[in-house]
């Protein structure tokens, strides 16, 4: 025996399910909102106009660099334009998700005469290294360098 499907029942479907839809899209919201780090620069037409002039000093140096993380040690790879590594006069370096900053590390970077290296322990992923190195000149070096820990 089948019970007759009624006009509340048909409304109480539809406001569960469309309740569940918009519990979702709010948790996915705050989420969203709660975890962005926020600003990158606190005024960006001053940021917009000072950019070329760092792009140009920066790209005069002809520092690469290149990030690898192995065996719980992370190596940062700093090489002049013939290859050569380079020691700068300071290295700031933050390695973090690129999604939220609670997980952000920043390691005491040691020189050995080839790479820059630091014992860090990062879960598998996708991880950002974000280092900013001054020339002897005076020149800020800054790249964002995408790193995968793991399979």
């Amino acid at each position: 025996m089948t019970k007759e499907l009624k006009g509340w029942h048909v409304a109480a479907m539809f406001c569960a399910g469309f309740g569940i839809i918009i519990a979702v899209n709010l948790t996915l919201a705050f989420n969203a909102v709660s975890t962005f780090p926020g600003l990158e620069v606190g005024n960006s037409y001053i940021a917009s106009q000072q950019f070329e002039d760092k792009r140009i000093a920066q790209q005069t140096l002809g520092w690469t660099a290149q990030a690898e993380h192995v065996a719980g040690r992370l190596e940062l790879t700093l090489s002049d334009a013939t290859g050569a590594p380079v020691r700068p006069e300071t290295l700031d370096v933050t390695v973090g998700r690129a999604t939220h900053v609670a997980a952000d590390v920043t390691p005491e970077m040691v020189f050995d005469g080839r790479v820059h290296a630091a014992l860090v322990t990062l879960d598998s992923g996708h991880w950002l290294v974000r280092l900013t190195a001054t020339a002897a000149d005076g020149t800020v070096f800054e790249q964002r360098l995408p790193l995968k820990v793991g399979g």
